[in-house]
Formats: structure tokens, sequence, C-alpha cells
């Protein structure tokens, strides 16, 4: 089969629709797929390569003046690949995709790895539209997203090319007792509430907090942690390209955000056995087992997430069963299960496209 992935950029910088999307390409082309990603370029394009999956440099931009230029690039790559399917996995990919090319030859695959802006309706263009979790599924049937037309691929990193390549990284000698949380520095993802949260808890606790990554309201975290009067016992890593050493020292790992539609960090903290505190939204309960597998709380409620914390720091014997309950179960995460999904929804959209245009395949067999 032939693949094309579209994306904005394949820069290593923390994005988790450009993750999913390089593991996946990844293990497609290990899988014996012809596989091409195209996008502006990054850091992730010698992982790329190494796999065997072909980088062309295509820009995609929202900016209107910039779509004859997208709309021609996406044209020559279309001759040039000749793909069974192409795969959106941002807006702009999939406005391109649909109305870009005059007479269409590929099935159009998009994928929704965020619900929160309203442009997500817009990938219900694909002959298949796949969502990360079930809840994610729900939010796009109520947008008008076609119930024939989704299919729901959960998210995962286990066995993800991104790691494997790489050594595990040296022990930190984190401060015990900690708590650890990996996000980007947006108030979205709940690092106000967090701060919040630890502020309280070390009323009680001689704990630390590490904030793993980086963003544009690193400043106003910072400045609130000055203000909270915990800024001693609060360390800005920035950006960590591989964070699994911070999560292997974990007491308490905290996934605060108020809407996450499948967040591989989940996946990435049960498969490094961390006791698990996430908010109840989008499709963290679906990655937490409903809870067997972590706690949960309610999004934007400080004082809940605190005592949730709290709990686990101080009983040991909890914390150690949550732990033990993170690493059950863990094939559902793996990159190849993910991969596997894929190329079963990329048949019914060649299928369902080959039935439409009334035309014999042309499709290529993927290689032994």
């Amino acid at each position: 089969m032939k693949i094309v992935h579209l994306a904005t950029h394949a820069q290593c910088n923390g994005n988790g629709t450009v993750n999913a999307m390089v593991d996946l390409a990844c293990m497609q082309a290990r899988a014996g797929h012809d596989v091409a990603v195209a996008s502006s370029g990054g850091t992730y394009e010698s992982l790329l390569r190494r796999h065997g999956v072909t980088h062309s440099l295509l820009q995609q931009s929202r900016q209107p003046w910039r779509v004859p230029a997208m709309i021609a690039g996406f044209g020559r790559l279309i001759e040039r690949f000749n793909p069974d399917v192409v795969h959106a996995h941002m807006m702009t990919g999939a406005l391109i995709s649909r109305f870009g090319s005059m007479r269409r030859r590929f099935a159009l695959v998009t994928t929704v790895h965020h619900d929160i802006q309203k442009s997500a309706s817009l990938m219900r263009f694909g002959d298949r539209v796949i969502v990360v979790s079930h809840a994610v599924g729900d939010a796009m049937l109520e947008r008008g997203v076609p119930a024939d037309t989704l299919s729901v691929v959960t998210s995962g990193t286990m066995g993800s090319p991104r790691f494997s390549a790489r050594q595990m990284p040296r022990e930190l000698h984190l401060q015990h007792p900690n708590v650890v949380c990996v996000a980007a520095m947006f108030e979205r993802n709940g690092i106000v509430d967090l701060l919040h949260a630890f502020a309280h808890v070390r009323q009680t606790q001689d704990a630390q907090l590490y904030l793993v990554g980086d963003g544009p309201d690193r400043g106003l975290m910072e400045s609130l942690a000055e203000q909270l009067g915990i800024a001693n016992h609060v360390r800005f890593t920035g950006f960590v390209a591989d964070p699994r050493a911070y999560l292997a020292e974990a007491d308490v790992f905290v996934f605060a955000a108020h809407n996450a539609p499948g967040p591989l960090v989940i996946s990435e903290a049960r498969e490094a056995g961390c006791a698990i505190v996430a908010t109840k939204v989008g499709g963290v309960p679906e990655m937490l087992e409903n809870g067997s597998a972590g706690v949960l709380v309610a999004p934007q409620e400080p004082m809940q997430l605190a005592a949730k914390m709290g709990w686990l720091l101080m009983d040991s014997p909890v914390r150690a069963q949550y732990a033990a309950r993170a690493k059950r179960d863990l094939e559902r995460f793996s990159v190849q299960r993910v991969c596997t999904e894929h190329l079963a929804v990329y048949e019914q959209a060649i299928s369902q496209c080959e039935h439409r245009q009334n035309r014999p395949s042309t499709r290529r067999a993927p290689a032994a």
C-alpha cells in the first residue's frame, strides 16, 4: 500500500499529533508499506529516513494567500507518489486533500487528534474519519460527522520508534516525595490548578513538584509559583524530548488538563508504572480503565486534586497498588496495535472509494 501522511511539521517539540503521526508512519514502513510524510520538515526527518519513510517538503498554512502554492505542491506530490491513501492529521491537510485534487484517485483518511477547536469539524471531509477515543467520537457525532464514516483507534506509545533507538535516559536522582507532570505550558493543561493544589499539599507534606514541558504560559506559571510561596519547591525543566527518566522516578504523576482527547503521556506514564492522578476529561477515563488504573478527579478543582495527590503521597501501599494497576494489560497501548487498526481503516476507505468510483483496484499489495 502507498501511504502519504500530511502534517504541519515534523518537529520533535512535544506535539502529540506529530508524535503519533511519526510513530504510525515508521510502523507502517516497518510493515513493508511505501510511506511518505509531507510537512514543512523538522528534526524527526532523520528518524523517518532510518525507518524507510520518505519526507517531502510541503508548506501548510491557514493564510489564504498561501493556498495556491499549497495546492500546487500537493498536486506535484500526488503525481509523483500516486498514493492509495492520503492521511491528513490536521485541518489544513484535510482541506487541501479534499479540494486540491480535481481527479482524486486516492482514499482520504483524516484523524481528529484534538476536538477543542471548531475547525475539527472540517475533518469530516475524509472518506473515513479516525478519532483517538470514544469520547472524541461522541463529540464529532454531535458536530454532524456521519456515524458510518467514524472509526475509533485509541492512542498508544508502547514500542514507539521515537524511543526504541534511544537508551533509557540516565537516572535524575529527583528529590522525594515528588509529583511529576509532563505537559506543555498552556493554561488549558491545568498547570494553574496543579500549582494551587500543590501549594495546599505543601502545607502538610515536604514534597517537590517537577513540571516537564515548555510553552507560552510558562512565565505566568513561574510567577504564580512565586505568589503561592512554593517557587523553591517547583522545578520548571523546560521541554524534554524523552521524559522517561522523570516518569521512572515519579512518586505521583499528575495530568490536570481541562480537555484531552487521547493524551499520549497517559500511555507513557502507565508504561513507566506511575501512580497516576488525572482529570476526568475526554479520553482520559478510557485510558485509565475508568479509574481502576489511576485516580480520576474533576477538572478545574484544585482542592480535589490536592486531596488525591496528598493521599497517594502519604499512603505508600495505596500508591504502590495504583502503580501496579497502571502496568496491567498494556498491550492495548502498543504502537503495533495502533498500526494494524489504522491499516484496517485504510482498507475500508479504499474499498468505499472503489465502490463509489466503480473502477477496479489499482492498489499494490503490501510487502511480505
